[in-house]
């Protein structure tokens, strides 16, 4: 059997994790990996198609990484004749998965737009799409008068008239090195 927990070290889990594990099915009584039983596919109604969007001319894939991170860069759902991209929260990260420019925010803040505009790109749809985005910043007191001035003046360039709906963050980024990470939410029309 392909052990799919080969990231996580059985012999190491609290007692806590032991009980979830097992009331989510995942382990037997006897702590052993059980095979996964429940179907791919629902029988009783069809599952939302869900495509996998990619830009590595960019930015590389979030598995990719050297410690695997389990997330797809954007997903694309076509819906009632729309098609919805659900970009993930997306950094000054290069095609090789390594940071650029650490430690100067303002040209992070450019690269993770950069990013962004590829992954739109690469769906044949551009920030005027853009209904809403989850802005991250590490911090929020010290950038986000600069976050500011770049996304306003990036969103001028671009003449967006209506904004996207927008929220700042605080948070604690996955990496160290990363100071901005922004979460973006665009739909249009399927031609």
């Amino acid at each position: 059997m392909d052990n799919k927990l080969s990231l996580i070290d059985l012999t190491k889990l609290t007692e806590g994790e032991r009980i979830e594990m097992k009331k989510l099915g995942i382990l037997s009584e006897n702590d052993l990996v059980n095979e996964y039983s429940y179907p791919a596919v629902h029988r009783d109604r069809p599952p939302i198609e869900k495509f996998s969007v990619h830009a590595p001319q960019v930015i590389n894939e979030a598995y990719d990484y050297q410690k695997p991170s389990s997330f797809t860069r954007a997903l694309r759902l076509e819906l009632g004749g729309y098609k919805i991209l659900l970009i993930s929260g997306t950094a000054s990260v290069n095609e090789e998965g390594k940071t650029e420019h650490p430690g100067d925010f303002k040209a992070q803040t450019w690269r993770t737009y950069r990013n962004i505009t590829n992954l739109l790109k690469a769906e044949g749809m551009t920030w005027h799409d853009v209904v809403r985005t989850t802005n991250y910043l590490r911090d929020i007191e010290r950038d986000y008068a600069e976050f500011n001035k770049i996304r306003t003046s990036f969103f001028r360039w671009m003449n967006l008239d209506p904004l996207p709906a927008s929220t700042g963050i605080q948070a604690r980024l996955c990496w160290e090195t990363l100071l901005v990470e922004i979460e973006t939410y665009a739909i249009c029309k399927i031609n």
